[in-house]
């Protein structure tokens, strides 16, 4: 049966959002000596669950670790990939940093963003600031920041002369036949560490809870899939990490090495797959403790190989085309020093640098002898994003109930592109050829832009403060100016073709995107409140966290008519369609609750309940539409069983039915649901078995923001598969999985 969760009645009409973090994992400190604790993650409202075992068991994805985080939802897309959004804003309008690295999504259908580079078993730490985030935290974003760090190193106890230990796993998920397993060792002594860890998995398609479509085939003869069968869904990747680390006084430095080898991961909700995608990156930090505090420094380098075609469920031979192949290549070189100074009378002053230069180049070669042809399609020539950041903020304690935070932070961003040109063009972007599909004309008109290159001057402002009413009272609030420029596709993907266009699409909803070198900065000025009441061990606990946010300039989109290259007059309705990007004014407001309690302490175990209810509404108010894949009223109420070895759980989910939806992008409505899942484990002192039933009950129900399903078929014409039908959620599905020390 459904459960039907009404919408919040009163809307919050002066709000404030929480800086303070969330801890997901125990970190693995390093010698007091080397390091201090960040201040930063002793700000009240830091809290710490270690669920991150049974939760890499239930999914491979990082990022599906915040979803018990209040106010985080995830985008659907590949099934290791998912986009998290804080409070309605998602993808590059968040702040994500792996190990302390910015890294940047190098495709047009975004399918390798940051977390996608770390596998579950490899995290440490994983903490999110929700809306208002430091300053030190921030930058280029206007939502909230996630800071991802993998395990810290450990050395040697001083006397102990060597250190050895490892641990092994594997784990499997019955609904879509996922398997995998990690592996993680370290040899350290006293001053030096070496340390390895790496994670493979690999899964087919998953089912829904019931029939979703009402068609079966692929496009590709001999090749049907069940009307229960999410297509394109299937993956394969494997991540690996290596660490050096050394340490001397109070000086440490570190070495860190990333591979990624995804040879595939496939997408229910893109017209094309990833088919292949190598990561390599080195991060090198160097962190000291002085009598005044902290200085770190960091330099890393990415680049990123990424290709994409059709997958196995998707058409592949259009007339004489033998698929459509697209290339991208991106580069990321960073640095950045930050210093914490300690003051005089319990206050800090945090001030640092940054520096980040970016390449990315995308090009699709030519296919067969038709519209594909005879020449290669540029869609980023040379594309360049180039920042540098200063940043101050200073965090005083006033009395012992009173602390505050204030920041300031400045960026220049320059983005530039070179000329482009299309399929019926050569290396000569002015030379004559077809018009077809408006190529000529679009590359010639963009090629003569005078906004290939522009730089934007973004100022932040944010302002905290924390008041301690008593043991048990706490209240947090602050105010922020947060500024996120455009990224590359956003301003220079130049194709108003609709073939062209619909494979530049991050969002995943079937449309196309066309860009807007016009683009503006978004600019969101946020207000937020965190009300936390709890007893003196937190054992109960209750918190309050409403949030308000005006952006302007911030970028939607428009429906486009390629053939008068102008804003579309009459809206289409019930269909896919081009879109352009555009900058509008927006709002976003909603509140987060969550909570636990403990029931009962008996012979038979402890008992407790945890929830959490998050609501956000954004609205575009320059058209009046609603704004894209908002998150609707959602519910989760957990039962809570602790006895010896054993912590088990009876998770009930509920969502809303989404009716308010972006019309401008033809958004699909999704109905509400309920769904139930249980999971245990069992530790030991050595190995730790988790396991459990996802969706209990096999309910079939739509992903609220998992996008449009164009998972099989004939995807590259834009309404050449059927308009309408929401990516649904998995049905349901039986894990275990299983992790060994030594």
């Amino acid at each position: 049966m459904g459960c039907r969760i009404r919408p919040l009645t009163a809307a919050v009409a002066l709000a404030f959002v929480s800086s303070s973090g969330w801890q997901l994992a125990q970190a693995q400190a390093l010698d007091e000596v080397v390091v201090k604790a960040s201040k930063q993650a002793t700000l009240p409202g830091a809290s710490q669950a270690g669920e991150l075992a049974a939760q890499s068991a239930a999914s491979r994805d990082t990022a599906a670790l915040l979803k018990n985080i209040p106010g985080v939802s995830l985008y659907g897309a590949g099934a290791v990939s998912s986009l998290p959004a804080i409070h309605g804003l998602a993808d590059d309008r968040l702040r994500i940093k792996v190990d302390g690295m910015d890294l940047i999504a190098s495709c047009p259908n975004h399918m390798n963003p940051a977390l996608s580079y770390l596998d579950p078993s490899q995290v440490g730490t994983l903490t999110v600031y929700a809306g208002i985030s430091p300053v030190s935290l921030g930058g280029d974003s206007i939502g909230g920041s996630i800071v991802a760090n993998t395990r810290a190193p450990e050395f040697a106890e001083p006397g102990q002369g060597r250190l050895l230990k490892g641990e092994v796993g594997a784990f499997f998920r019955s609904n879509n036949n996922a398997r995998g397993g990690n592996a993680s060792i370290t040899y350290a002594t006293e001053n030096v560490s070496l340390s390895y860890s790496g994670a493979y998995s690999e899964a087919d398609n998953y089912k829904a809870g019931k029939d979703f479509k009402t068609f079966t085939a692929s496009g590709r003869p001999g090749h049907d899939l069940a009307r229960d069968e999410v297509g394109s869904s299937a993956y394969r990747s494997a991540n690996h990490t290596l660490d050096l680390a050394v340490k001397h006084d109070n000086h440490l430095f570190e070495a860190k090495l990333g591979y990624q080898n995804m040879p595939e991961q496939l997408y229910p909700n893109q017209r094309m797959d990833l088919l292949n995608n190598e990561q390599k990156r080195i991060n090198l930090r160097w962190l000291s403790d002085y009598a005044w505090g902290k200085l770190e420094t960091r330099a890393y380098h990415e680049t990123v190989k990424h290709y994409m075609d059709f997958g196995a469920d998707k058409q592949f031979q259009y007339s004489t085309a033998p698929g459509m192949p697209m290339h991208t290549e991106g580069k990321t070189t960073g640095a950045t020093v930050k210093a914490e100074i300690d003051l005089a009378a319990r206050s800090l002053l945090r001030l640092g640098g940054e520096y980040q230069h970016y390449t990315l180049n995308d090009w699709w070669p030519a296919s067969g002898t038709g519209g594909m042809s005879p020449y290669t399609f540029i869609n980023i020539n040379d594309g360049q994003r180039n920042r540098l950041a200063l940043f101050g903020e200073w965090e005083k304690q006033f009395t012992p109930q009173w602390t505050t935070q204030l920041g300031v932070r400045y960026e220049r961003v320059n983005t530039s592109t070179g000329q482009v040109h299309g399929y019926n063009q050569n290396n000569n972007p002015t030379s004559a050829g077809m018009s077809m599909m408006n190529q000529t004309n679009d590359a010639a008109r963009f090629n003569t832009s005078a906004k290939r290159d522009s730089t934007d001057n973004n100022w932040d402002f944010t302002a905290l403060a924390h008041y301690k009413i008593d043991a048990t009272q706490d209240i947090e609030f602050g105010l922020a100016r947060k500024v996120r420029s455009p990224n590359l596709y956003e301003r220079y993907s130049w194709s108003t073709a609709n073939m062209m266009a619909i494979m530049n699409n991050f969002v995943g909803d079937g449309n196309g995107y066309i860009g807007n070198p016009d683009l503006k900065p978004e600019k969101a000025h946020t207000l937020s409140a965190t009300f936390d009441w709890h007893d003196a061990e937190r054992r109960r606990e209750l918190k309050l966290t409403p949030h308000y946010s005006h952006v302007t300039d911030y970028i939607d989109a428009i429906q486009w008519d390629n053939v008068s290259n102008t804003a579309r007059t009459t809206p289409l309705r019930n269909q896919f369609t081009t879109l352009r990007y555009a900058n509008q004014t927006a709002r976003l407001y909603g509140l987060d609750i969550s909570g636990q309690l403990p029931l009962a302490n008996t012979a038979w175990g402890e008992f407790g309940l945890k929830g959490l209810l998050s609501y956000v509404r954004g609205k575009n108010t320059d058209t009046g539409d609603d704004l894209y894949n908002i998150m609707p009223l959602n519910a989760k109420l957990t039962f809570t069983h602790k006895i010896g070895g054993w912590d088990n759980a009876l998770e009930i989910e509920g969502v809303s039915g989404k009716k308010k939806v972006a019309d401008a992008r033809n958004e699909i409505q999704t109905g509400g649901y309920a769904l139930v899942n249980l999971r245990a484990s069992y530790s030991w002192r050595q190995a730790r078995l988790d396991f459990g039933v996802a969706n209990l009950f096999d309910r079939g129900y739509a992903l609220p923001t998992g996008g449009a399903y164009t998972g099989q078929g004939t995807t590259m014409g834009i309404n050449s598969i059927p308009w309408g039908i929401a990516v649904p959620g998995m049905g349901r599905s039986l894990y275990a999985g299983v992790n060994v020390k030594f």
